[in-house]
């Protein structure tokens, strides 16, 4: 696959030739699914907490005794039928992660890539580095006509990733952070030279 070099002023810089395995391969969006699902798994903190009946402040006292009343039998007021009992079954600490085969995950993520080269969204930036100052790249970004996009670079440039901070929707990663719910979470993916190397080498 042969795709065009632009640059951050819109200009050419020749032309990348592209693997096909790669960035030209049938997307699998259910594949893709299964991969954003466990990235957003591994997102959730997982610290929601109730108390249960035996950690809710309360005498262990029996509230009344058993036989006489007229009242049904009870053993406690921690128990959860009472205003200051505990919860039953409620959510506790806990790790919402799951494995997912590395074989999943690297045709995620060349899915990924395939689908946004399908769509014509993919495009091969010449470098993501010279602009350090927000305006300035937004003035650029906006010539290209890129209102959402995700760069990619092998390795980022801190001046350049300042500059993009404050602009919505505009996200710089670095090539081992390439991620597939990033990459459909945004319309343009643009990879700059080295990018492209260094995905090549991540997917061999």
């Amino acid at each position: 696959m042969e795709l065009d070099i632009k640059t951050l002023d819109n200009g050419s810089a020749g032309t990348q030739t592209l693997p096909d395995e790669i960035f030209a391969i049938a997307p699998r969006p259910d594949i893709m699914a299964r991969v954003v699902h466990w990235q957003l798994a591994k997102r959730r903190a997982g610290n929601h907490k109730v108390k249960g009946m035996g950690e809710v402040s309360g005498t262990t006292k029996k509230p009344y005794k058993q036989k006489g009343t007229g009242s049904a039998r009870q053993g406690s007021l921690r128990a959860p039928q009472f205003r200051t009992g505990g919860a039953v079954h409620g959510p506790v600490v806990r790790d919402h992660g799951y494995d997912l085969p590395k074989k999943v995950r690297r045709l995620g993520l060349i899915s990924a890539l395939s689908q946004k080269a399908k769509d014509g969204k993919l495009i091969v930036l010449d470098a993501a580095s010279g602009v350090t100052k927000t305006a300035e790249l937004a003035v650029k970004l906006r010539a290209l006509g890129w209102k959402s996009a995700l760069i990619v670079d092998g390795a980022v440039d801190e001046g350049f990733v300042r500059a993009a901070r404050n602009l919505p929707k505009i996200d710089v990663l670095p090539t081992i952070g390439a991620n597939v719910y990033d990459i459909l979470n945004h319309d343009v993916l643009a990879i700059t030279r080295d990018g492209v190397e260094k995905l090549k080498e991540r997917l061999a």
